[in-house]
Formats: structure tokens, C-alpha cells, sequence
């Protein structure tokens, strides 16, 4: 049984280190969208270019965090972790350093499997360090220093645009790595699952899921031109899905056991995720260009202008969590995401002579309300749907479809909306399309109001409940890991 003390020495450096991995990744999902008219100026990058230095971070991060939990379960969980440290400031390095935006993406793309590595490793090893009586202490202070790390995370990102410049958004990560690394070798104990040992990685399905999500992706990107290349990836993409979903059915040890499924519950909070942050994602992408390339605003105004958000899900997602045990989490997952399509439907005022206070304030605030309602009763629900033994696969996957789900909006929307490869250039161009982005966001998010008021049940007497209680996190769901075991898989 693990034995660390939170008020220890040893407890206090546990805690530190995890913070720092974690944020690491944190900061990196919302730092970067400051960073995007920056990024295309000085690489002279189209509006492909952009999406996919957003999705190529989140394509390898979806596809694999899943597999990455089961690989500290397996190899130790501080050795993984450490190693996803070190993976991630090389990446972030690579990524400092592009010449191009081609380069660029590619070393994205290695920063994702990094993220991979480490994220689900932060939670996994405080399950497995801390005594259990001081384990839900230590959750929720890795919980809440988490979150206001991703509070002021495009504050800085868009202070270090401005100043040194939009490389130093990704070099940043090297120092926190250097600090990180050694803590967790010195300070860590390691720690494995012996159960895990047996039957052999779902490495099959890990490329199968995130091949799909690739290839769909590629063709949505890309769809403007066209081309023969195009639908064949299109299909590619689909075959690949459907043999993802062959191969996790057959297997004895699957990444994604579709057994899981078979909770209507589960199943229907899924689809309220998708729904949900996928239309976050759209939105977040779009929104720090658009307060940058039609406001007129600097990385710093537009990084800081965003705040609200992540302040409210700070304050009041612990409350938000506390009164959803009271009355169920229906109530809370239909009005949450109607809150946030008005919020959506209020950033249309938001043009070139938008005053903040009048304007842009009002929506953040009415999004910050509707993220705060429905964030805490949607971890929840995934939880309290699935037997106790299998909440952190429940979580991992749940995890993983919010950031699909955002994938797929930041490649889709331009395409829906009409918006140019050149469109982030013309102030005009860009308005337009924002404006058609966020009517389509907030349809998104009516219809998955509509799914969890048709089909979200009241959870049954002593169920999981999440760990985490306070929330910063606005572009995925907190991770939960396994209370007995701190598995994500």
C-alpha cells in the first residue's frame, strides 16, 4: 500500500513534479491558439498550416493517451512519466527551432505522443504514491494548481508573442522539463501494476484509431481543393475507423474494450462530449484569431481577454460538482451546454469596434457559466455509468473522444463556414466566417443539450465519484485514474 504523506518532504516534491508534467501539456493545449497569426506571419503559413499545427498536437495525443497509461502500468509509472517529460521538451524544442511550417506540425505531431506519455502518468502517480487518506487531498491540490496553470497560460503565451516572440511559447517548456525530470528520479517512487503484465499491448488498435483520425482529418483540411486525393484519404479514413472498431471487438485485450458501450449511459454522455467540446475547440480556435485579426487586439489582450473562462471553471466547478449530486446530473448537462450556445451566439457582436466590457465580457461570462454547470456532472456521469473497477478506462476514454472531438471541429469548421486558406489575413474575410462558425457551434451544442435530456438518467446510490473536484481545464475533461490501483487503462 502506498504510504507517502502529503505534509512529508518527499510528499510535497511528488506533488510538485506531477504539477509541472502536467501543465507542461496543459499550457501547450491552450497557449498555441494565442500564438496563431503570429505563427503564420513569420512562417508565412496558410490557414491549413494553422489547423494543423493545432491538430497534429491533438491527433497523436488523442490516439494514444490511452495506450500511454497502460504503458506506465506495465514499465513503471515514473519511468514513463519521465520519459514523456523528456519527449515533450524535445519535441517542444523541434518546435522552437522549425524553419518551416512543415517542420513545425511534424514536431506537433511528436509533442502529442509526449503528452501522451505524461498526462495520464501526472494523475497515475499520485494514486499510486500517496497514502490513501491523503490521496484525495493530493488529487485535488494537483487538480486546482493544474487549473490555474491553465489560467494563465495564454496570459503568458501571449506575453511571450509579443515580446520575445511565438517560439518562445514552445522553448519554455525546456526549463520546466529540466526542473521536472530530475524531481521525479530523485523524489519519486516507482511504481507498476503486476496485473498488467499480462497479455500484450493494443498496438494494432492504437494506429488503427489514430490513423483514422489522421485521415479524416487530412481530408477535411484539405477538402477545398477538390481533389481525386482527397476522397480516397476521405474513404481511407472511414476503412480505417471501421477496422479500428473490428479489431477492438475481436481481441482478448483491447485499448477500447466496445463492451464498455453497453452502458446506454455511458454511451450517451459520449455523444453529450463530443457535442460539447467539440464545439470548445472550434471555438477557442477561432476565438483568440478572431479577437487578434478583427479586434485588433495584441497575443497578450486577446491571451488575457479569454481569462474569464478558466476563471469561473476554477471558482465554482467544486460547487457545480456538489449541487449535481443533489439533484442528478440531467438538469445540469441540458441547461450547461444551451448556457454555452448562448455565450457562442453573443460572440457575434464581437466585430471590429467591439468593446470589451459590452461585448466580448458578457459572452466569455455566459460560456464560463455554461462550461461551469455542465463540466463537474459530465465527469461524473461518465463515471457513475460504468462499474467502479473500469472508471479509469472510462475516464481515459472519455478523455480521449473530447480531444477527437475537438480535433475534428478545428478541421471541419473552416470548411463548413466558408473560410479561406488566406481568410486569418483579411479582418473582413475572417469576421465572416467566425460569425458563421459560432451559429454552428451552438447548434452543436443544442443538440447535445438535447441528447442529455433525452437520455441522461439520475446515477445509481454508490456509484464512483470523481476525485478531482476542481476543474481549470477548458479544452478536455479531467482525467480520473482507478482509486485502487491508479490505472487509465
Amino acid at each position: 500500500m502506498p504510504d507517502v504523506r502529503l505534509a512529508s518532504p518527499q510528499g510535497k516534491w511528488i506533488l510538485l513534479t506531477t504539477v509541472l508534467g502536467s501543465s507542461m501539456a496543459l499550457l501547450d493545449s491552450t497557449v498555441v491558439n494565442v500564438a496563431l497569426p503570429a505563427i503564420g506571419r513569420d512562417l508565412d503559413a496558410d490557414l491549413a498550416a494553422l489547423q494543423w499545427t493545432v491538430n497534429a498536437y491533438m491527433l497523436t495525443l488523442a490516439g494514444l493517451i490511452l495506450l500511454g497509461g497502460s504503458l506506465g502500468d506495465r514499465y513503471g509509472r515514473r519511468k514513463v512519466f519521465v520519459v514523456g517529460v523528456v519527449w515533450f521538451a524535445a519535441a517542444s524544442l523541434l518546435c522552437g527551432i522549425a524553419p518551416n511550417a512543415g517542420v513545425l506540425v511534424a514536431a506537433r505531431a511528436l509533442q502529442g505522443v509526449g503528452g501522451a506519455l505524461l498526462t495520464p502518468g501526472s494523475l497515475a502517480l499520485i494514486q499510486a504514491s500517496f497514502h490513501p487518506d491523503d490521496r484525495g487531498r493530493a488529487v485535488g491540490l494537483w487538480s486546482g494548481f493544474g487549473g490555474v496553470g491553465a489560467a494563465v497560460g495564454p496570459f503568458v503565451g501571449g506575453w511571450l508573442v509579443d515580446g520575445p516572440g511565438w517560439r518562445w511559447v514552445f522553448l519554455l517548456n525546456v526549463p520546466l522539463a529540466l526542473l521536472c525530470a530530475p524531481i521525479a528520479v530523485r523524489h519519486v517512487p516507482e511504481s507498476a501494476d503486476g496485473r498488467a503484465d499480462h497479455g500484450r499491448f493494443d498496438v494494432l488498435g492504437a494506429v488503427l484509431g489514430a490513423l483514422a483520425l489522421a485521415l479524416v482529418t487530412y481530408a477535411l483540411i484539405e477538402a477545398r481543393s477538390g481533389s481525386l486525393l482527397v476522397a480516397v484519404t476521405a474513404i481511407a479514413g472511414v476503412a480505417a475507423g471501421v477496422a479500428f472498431v473490428a479489431v477492438e471487438k475481436r481481441r482478448p485485450d483491447p485499448m477500447m474494450p466496445l463492451g464498455i458501450f453497453a452502458s446506454r449511459q455511458f454511451t450517451a454522455v459520449n455523444l453529450v462530449t463530443l457535442c460539447v467540446y467539440g464545439a470548445f475547440g472550434g471555438f477557442f480556435f477561432l476565438g483568440a484569431v478572431q479577437l487578434q485579426v478583427v479586434v485588433g487586439y495584441s497575443a497578450l489582450q486577446a491571451g488575457t481577454a479569454l481569462l474569464p473562462t478558466t476563471v469561473l471553471m476554477l471558482l465554482f466547478s467544486a460547487r457545480s460538482g456538489a449541487l449535481a449530486d443533489r439533484i442528478g446530473p440531467r438538469i445540469p448537462l441540458t441547461v450547461g451546454p444551451l448556457l454555452c450556445a448562448a455565450g457562442m451566439l453573443l460572440m457575434l457582436r464581437v466585430g471590429p469596434d467591439a468593446s470589451y466590457l459590452a461585448d466580448i465580457l458578457p459572452a466569455l461570462l455566459v460560456l464560463g457559466t455554461g462550461m461551469v454547470t455542465l463540466v463537474a456532472p459530465l465527469t461524473a456521469t461518465v463515471l457513475g455509468s460504468v462499474d467502479a473497477s473500469r472508471a479509469g478506462l472510462a475516464s481515459g476514454i472519455n478523455n480521449a473522444a473530447a480531444r477527437a472531438a475537438g480535433l475534428i471541429a478545428v478541421a471541419a469548421l473552416p470548411l463548413v463556414t466558408g473560410m479561406g486558406e488566406e481568410a486569418y489575413r483579411s479582418p473582413t474575410a475572417f469576421d465572416n466566417a467566425f460569425g458563421r462558425a459560432m451559429t454552428v457551434c451552438a447548434g452543436v451544442l443544442v443538440v447535445g443539450s438535447v441528447v442529455a435530456f433525452a437520455t441522461v438518467r439520475s446515477l445509481p446510490p454508490g456509484c464512483r465519484r470523481p476525485e478531482c473536484r476542481t476543474y481549470g481545464a477548458v479544452l478536455s475533461p479531467p482525467l480520473e485514474g482507478e482509486r485502487t490501483r491508479g490505472r487509465l487503462s
